[in-house]
């Protein structure tokens, strides 16, 4: 009896009191921090992530749907509507690209009736759903023979994609901008042509559609040339539809092309925004196209040459009209001088100075004994600067009324949703350059 007495104090003495070192093995899972960090680690952590993971997958999704809704409630107003896999036999698996952009790549395909196509596939993290929208409801519509035809759009999933008739000569900024030891490949007749039928594209978008379509990205790379070099408006991923009786515009962020933005859309100090920004655009690309390349020029001999604009109208006015043509008849002496008052009419830092895209095509078809010299607009000739000093400058240069000018003359650069940059090249404002005496280059 004593003997099992003793075993059951024994047994008692081996049992763990209840303040026990947490040490101990026994009471190794007791400790209320340890059950904590458990807790947080197999219950806590596994949630956030899930929900981490839902909201990431419905802000994903939110632009989709937000197309989706768009289509559906558009449906019958929209070009033809492909599936990736359509898009893919297209292209044979997008095997020849034709180019990339800041917003996606562009392959050459064709329908399955032979006709040749250019399929543009959109890179989500840089072409909105807003975007898509604004190219697909505008083009999709349209029918004139001066703005690129939309065919087809492909929606499905994170894919998009826009089908567009081929332009096989590209783009026009790759015909006027010359290189070295590379002439231009237009005649003043044939520029005159492609100005002519790039202005008339602009006034259908302003006049000839039931609301007014405001491009506000007109540029040389979204003018692109058939067959027969007849230019055709494109990309209007930028742009803005209003009622034609609702003239100006209000808009709360900056859109378009550094050295194409008319001044109102950097700044309402220049007034409000309207159709005469696109006015503005066209004129500088007008005065591009005559001149030959950009127009800020760092190697410039003299401060006046580096400015073209402000070149062109000295020599216009003061010089007695001689731009300095070498080899050229007077026809074409008299389309250089049109395209350059026209042109500096539609750059006029006023927007009420400028005339409308009707009255742009009347004066470029019209006679040169029609056209009066515009006023002299506000600009400030630039200094010759390092390429370095101007990129050191250049935000400074954005808050100077004196370097405005300068600036809406660079080239290069979207701006859009709150006058952030998107694609275009690194900006090297005086590397953009044109010379007054490429005008001589023309043939």
């Amino acid at each position: 009896m004593s003997r099992n007495n003793t075993g059951a104090k024994g047994a008692l003495k081996s049992i763990p009191s209840k303040g026990c070192s947490v040490s101990d093995q026994g009471c190794k899972y007791g400790s209320p921090h340890i059950v904590i960090a458990l807790i947080a680690r197999f219950i806590i952590t596994p949630l956030v992530v899930i929900v981490f993971l839902i909201h990431k997958y419905r802000k994903e999704r939110k632009p989709v749907d937000r197309v989706e809704n768009f289509l559906r409630n558009q449906q019958s107003l929209m070009p033809k509507r492909y599936s990736y896999n359509d898009l893919m036999a297209m292209t044979n698996h997008f095997k020849d690209q034709l180019g990339k952009g800041g917003f996606g790549s562009v392959y050459k395909g064709h329908l399955p009736g032979g006709f040749l196509i250019a399929v543009k596939m959109l890179e989500n993290t840089k072409f909105s759903a807003q975007e898509f929208i604004n190219e697909v409801s505008t083009i999709g519509r349209i029918h004139h023979v001066n703005v690129v035809q939309l065919l087809g759009f492909c929606s499905e999933g994170s894919y998009r994609g826009l089908v567009y008739e081929y332009m096989p000569n590209g783009s026009l900024d790759k015909h006027i901008f010359s290189k070295e030891g590379k002439t231009q490949s237009f005649t003043w007749e044939k520029l005159l042509e492609i100005a002519l039928g790039t202005a008339r594209g602009i006034e259908y978008l302003h006049c000839g559609c039931d609301v007014c379509i405001l491009h506000f990205d007109i540029k040389p790379h979204n003018v692109l040339l058939d067959q027969n070099f007849v230019p055709k408006v494109a990309d209007f991923g930028l742009a803005k539809f209003y009622p034609k009786e609702y003239n100006p515009m209000s808009m709360s962020t900056t859109r378009g092309t550094i050295g194409y933005i008319a001044p109102e859309l950097i700044s309402r100090n220049f007034g409000a925004v309207s159709s005469k920004s696109d006015v503005y655009s066209f004129g500088m690309l007008l005065l591009k196209m005559a001149g030959g390349r950009k127009n800020v020029d760092a190697k410039a001999k003299s401060s006046s040459e580096v400015y073209f604009p402000s070149w062109v109208y000295d020599h216009l006015t003061v010089g007695g009209g001689d731009l300095e043509l070498v080899n050229v008849s007077e026809i074409e002496i008299e389309i250089a001088k049109k395209l350059c008052i026209v042109g500096l009419w539609c750059i006029q830092v006023k927007a009420s100075d400028r005339p409308s895209m009707i009255r742009v095509v009347e004066m470029l078809e019209g006679s040169i004994d029609d056209l009066q010299m515009p006023p002299k607009p506000l600009w400030s000739s630039p200094q010759r600067l390092s390429v370095q000093e101007t990129q050191s400058n250049a935000s400074t240069d954005w808050q100077t009324s004196e370097s405005m000018e300068e600036c809406l003359y660079d080239s290069g650069h979207v701006m859009e949703s709150g006058s952030q940059l998107h694609g275009g090249e690194a900006m090297r404002p005086c590397e953009l350059a044109m010379r007054p005496c490429e005008l001589a280059m023309r043939p």
